[in-house]
């Protein structure tokens, strides 16, 4: 019998750490066709998503699906990520975090596909970065 994922239980920890200590938590996310993030902020398959409380509406972070609305130029979406699309979530303000391995398959779907039409007119703005700590890299624990 398989083990379940530990990734999902570990998500929200560190979500709740952040929240609780004042830190703003960041996904950062492989997408794939799963994936229903605004396209037109992805950069070579990937988005960086603000998922702290004052960025997000109904935020459900399940075992399978993270699923929340935020706004993108004053517009809000609908976003659903899949759990095991997550690569890391850290806190922006230090980069304390955790990262996680995506499976070389999955990213390799996405750059082949073809872009999906969200309706949506050109951005007006680039997506925020995170701010990193010195060095420029987030403090982040890979687990498989």
């Amino acid at each position: 019998m398989e083990l379940p994922s530990t990734k999902p239980y570990l998500l929200r920890a560190i979500w709740e750490w952040c929240s609780d200590n004042g830190y703003t938590p960041h996904l950062a996310v492989q997408v794939d066709q799963r994936t229903s993030v605004p396209r037109e902020f992805v950069r070579d398959g990937q988005i960086v998503l603000n998922i702290g409380p004052d960025a997000t509406n109904k935020l459900q972070m399940g075992n399978e699906l993270i699923e929340f609305q935020a706004r993108f130029g004053g517009v809000a979406r609908q976003l659903s990520v899949p759990v095991e699309q997550v690569s890391a979530i850290y806190a922006r303000e230090n980069g304390a975090g955790m990262a996680f391995e995506i499976a070389a398959g999955d990213a390799a779907a996405f750059a082949d596909a073809p872009a999906i039409d969200s309706g949506a007119a050109e951005p007006t703005e680039a997506p925020p970065k995170p701010t990193l700590p010195e060095g420029g890299r987030p403090k982040l624990q890979r687990i498989k």
